[in-house]
């Protein structure tokens, strides 16, 4: 297999065209090209500046996640912080776990974040939602979002060999019109749901408005944690 390591989105757009198959780390590629047969030509974007973005409000596909410190917001550090072991998150990438993990243990707290991705396709670059990067499953080059007023994350404990932990993400923010939005994610098995609701002065109306919403079917569990985020976020 030859590893071709772009240093400019135009080069990499290139390998794109020329076949190349886009890796990160290879945490979750290499059982299966050992399985199947590994690919002629591989491509890695870790020389590409714009997927090594680590800024407050972005972070590049190509970033491993033992590197998201304090530099990005606390719900996206922590969710990172729980992915795997110490050798694991040295060698996993951003992008490798939000477009080619089944269990994106990253994408809730995008998806609170109200984050946009920045992809590369043979035609050239251009932005997207969360819901098409993860249903079509292009190159991600990075995330971007506006920072939040504050944000948090857990993931609950679950038996070894079962069911994904249940993780449930929150995140404050402000609106241009003046209020706070309260965003919530919960990952419940390998499904991710979402929505917002108003930070209202008694967070049980917050918490009523996001019942009436699709997270009204996640177990009380997760509701539990959701309390707990909304009523401290929304205070």
């Amino acid at each position: 297999m030859l590893l071709r390591l772009p240093t400019s989105v135009a080069e990499a757009r290139e390998c794109l065209a020329e076949g190349a198959v886009p890796i990160g780390g290879a945490t979750l590629l290499w059982a299966t090209w050992q399985r199947d047969g590994f690919p002629e030509t591989a491509m890695s974007l870790r020389e590409v500046p714009e997927a090594n973005l680590l800024e407050r409000d972005a972070v590049g596909a190509a970033v491993v996640l033992a590197r998201m410190g304090d530099r990005v917001p606390d719900v996206l550090r922590l969710a990172a912080a729980g992915v795997g072991t110490g050798a694991v998150r040295r060698s996993a990438t951003v992008g490798g776990n939000v477009v080619g993990s089944t269990l994106r243990c990253l994408l809730p707290a995008a998806l609170v974040l109200d984050a946009r991705a920045t992809v590369l396709e043979s035609d050239g670059v251009r932005e997207t939602d969360l819901s098409e990067l993860v249903a079509k499953r292009p190159l991600l080059l990075s995330l971007n979002w506006r920072p939040p007023l504050a944000s948090t994350f857990r993931k609950l404990d679950a038996a070894p060999g079962g069911e994904p932990p249940l993780v449930v993400a929150s995140a404050a923010h402000a609106e241009d019109d003046g209020r706070v939005a309260i965003r919530v994610a919960v990952r419940d098995g390998y499904e991710v749901v979402h929505a917002a609701a108003t930070a209202a002065d008694e967070p049980g109306e917050t918490l009523d408005e996001l019942r009436a919403t699709a997270l009204d079917d996640v177990p009380a569990a997760a509701w539990d944690v959701i309390r707990a985020q909304v009523t401290t976020l929304a205070s």
